[in-house]
């Protein structure tokens, strides 16, 4: 165990503590109001749990949005980092880099696609695929200049850039940023009969959904759509771009998430867990008749496939594939979700549901808001976040045992019956 962090503040010789009440007024007072954290500042984490800057304890249960995967501080993580630190940590791809090379034969043999292009954030690497998708509509479908549509699904989240919001059905990310990117448009989430119908236009190049939708409240499609997907978008000649940012990488115990139904997209996107949440990682993959529509000069990153995004990335993938993570995450989200099946009997709750270590409790909002929840967990000793007013979103590092999850289930239950007594 770790003993009381006590974070501190240099001025000058004088060394001073620091309150959790003075952060958030420093934060309010400094940084833009586009966030609305939950009241806790966090100083130090080590493995499934995190401190605040008084030393209390607390599981985390978001996991940097899917993004810390395998913990806090993973040594061997920490540990690659340091190491390529000290020997080369930037270089752009102007020049070779050693690591890039050894990384980009590491992720597309593993994923099984030709070729993989690096970027450094989810939405860098969506848009990355639906510049690629526009560019192979034209030069391989024939579709006439200028006039490519790109297909999404109803309540999608891959970022906040004005292309994300432009394929957003959620107004509080695209109102007041319009004009919006011509050529997106949306079709409703785990409907093939309407994605077909879609489809059939010529101009489209491509569709872009998330094997399970992680803001939208953790929503699982019907057994069969990603399948239903993939057929759709093969016989009308359609790429199928998965973002698979918050789903990948084990998060819903397979590999991938759309491993549940064997089926593989045209472009796969990684990233969040591909850091090992100490550095920002992205990738688009994609066989050679799609990525190398891209030729020198017409698409790059600054930072993307750095030495350092390259080893931390290799090594991220090495601990999923070497540490039982997968299996690990497919195994406690079972137990996880079946200690908090009774709670469904509990008017206030709606829906308990998930797959892997991706999980939700849907409330009625009549009955209980999703903040005063996560306010309750707090104070018992588990950090999460809500999507919308009425669900919380329960993700966990995927190290996470089985003593923790009946902790933690115990925890969750308890605070849901009590305010609900």
């Amino acid at each position: 165990m770790f003993s009381k962090v006590r974070p501190v503040f240099q001025t000058g010789k004088n060394v001073r503590r620091i309150s959790s009440k003075e952060v958030m007024e420093k934060e309010a007072k400094y940084a833009a109001h586009n966030y609305h954290p939950l009241p806790v500042v966090l100083a130090k984490g080590q493995g499934v749990f995190v401190w605040d800057v008084e030393g209390k304890r607390y599981y985390d249960f978001l996991s940097g949005y899917s993004t810390n995967n395998f913990g806090h501080c993973h040594p061997k993580l920490v540990k690659a980092l340091t190491e390529q630190a000290h020997q080369l940590h930037h270089v752009s791809r102007a020049f070779y880099s050693n690591v890039f090379a050894e990384y980009a034969e590491k992720i597309t043999k593993l994923f099984g696609y030709d070729r993989m292009v690096p970027m450094n954030t989810g939405v860098e690497a969506c848009e990355t695929s639906c510049k690629i998708s526009r560019k192979w509509g034209y030069k391989k479908k024939k579709i006439p200049k200028d006039s490519a549509k790109i297909i999404f699904a109803t309540d999608n989240f891959w970022g906040r850039s004005l292309a994300a919001v432009s394929a957003s059905t959620d107004p509080l990310a695209f109102e007041d940023y319009g004009p919006f990117m011509p050529g997106f448009s949306c079709v409703p989430y785990n409907d093939l009969h309407a994605l077909e119908k879609a489809l059939i236009d010529p101009l489209v190049c491509a569709f872009m959904v998330e094997p399970i939708q992680g803001e939208a409240g953790i929503k699982v499609p019907s057994e069969g759509y990603l399948k239903g997907v993939r057929e759709l978008c093969t016989k009308h000649n359609v790429l199928w771009i998965a973002d698979e940012v918050q789903t990948g990488l084990g998060r819903t115990g397979k590999r991938l998430t759309c491993d549940y139904e064997n089926v593989k997209p045209d472009i796969l996107v990684l990233a969040k867990a591909l850091g090992g949440g100490l550095y920002p990682v992205s990738a688009a993959l994609a066989n050679d008749d799609i990525m190398l529509v891209l030729e020198p000069g017409t698409h790059g990153s600054t930072f993307g496939g750095n030495p350092l995004a390259s080893k931390i990335a290799m090594t991220a993938l090495d601990v999923l594939e070497e540490e039982n993570i997968i299996n690990n995450s497919f195994n406690m989200g079972q137990k996880f979700r079946k200690g908090l099946e009774d709670l469904k009997s509990n008017q206030a709750v709606v829906d308990v549901r998930g797959k892997g270590l991706l999980n939700a409790i849907e409330f009625n909002s009549n009955i209980l808001n999703a903040w005063d929840v996560l306010i309750e967990l707090k104070k018992r000793g588990i950090v999460a976040k809500h999507t919308h007013d009425d669900i919380v979103r329960l993700s966990p590092p995927l190290i996470i045992n089985e003593e923790q999850i009946e902790d933690t289930v115990d925890i969750i239950k308890k605070t849901i019956n009590d305010m609900t007594k």
